[in-house]
């Protein structure tokens, strides 16, 4: 496991932004696991040090972290920390979600262009 990764960049969230703290913290995790700024394996540091390093409550971290585990994005090992998932994980995660998504509007009698329309406007409101 790599060690704690003293989170890269100078990156804050902007308080002033409509979008929640936690949800700007969570993109950024996103985006830097995406761009090979935090490799799997990774592990992101403790809850609290987290906040106290971008001057946030610890509980958005802590739902932020939440968050990214749900999506398959970091698994979360206990006292062993958060570490970022291999994009194998999350492609497998994203696959299971997108074959639910696939059955519940085949069953619900919408066409394939009908389910991405919907899809991307979910995507887009998140």
């Amino acid at each position: 496991m790599t060690p704690v990764a003293a989170f890269p960049g100078t990156w804050k969230p902007n308080q002033a932004s409509t979008v929640a703290l936690f949800e700007q913290l969570r993109l950024q995790v996103i985006r830097l696991a995406d761009s090979g700024d935090l490799p799997p394996g990774t592990r992101l540091p403790a809850v609290r040090a987290l906040a106290e390093l971008l001057d946030v409550a610890p509980h958005t971290v802590a739902r932020a972290y939440k968050e990214l585990e749900a999506a398959g994005v970091v698994t979360t090992k206990g006292r062993n920390g958060t570490v970022v998932s291999a994009r194998d994980e999350r492609s497998d995660a994203l696959s299971a979600a997108a074959n639910i998504y696939a059955s519940v509007a085949r069953a619900q009698g919408a066409t394939f262009a009908e389910a991405v329309k919907l899809l991307a406007a979910a995507y887009d409101a998140h």
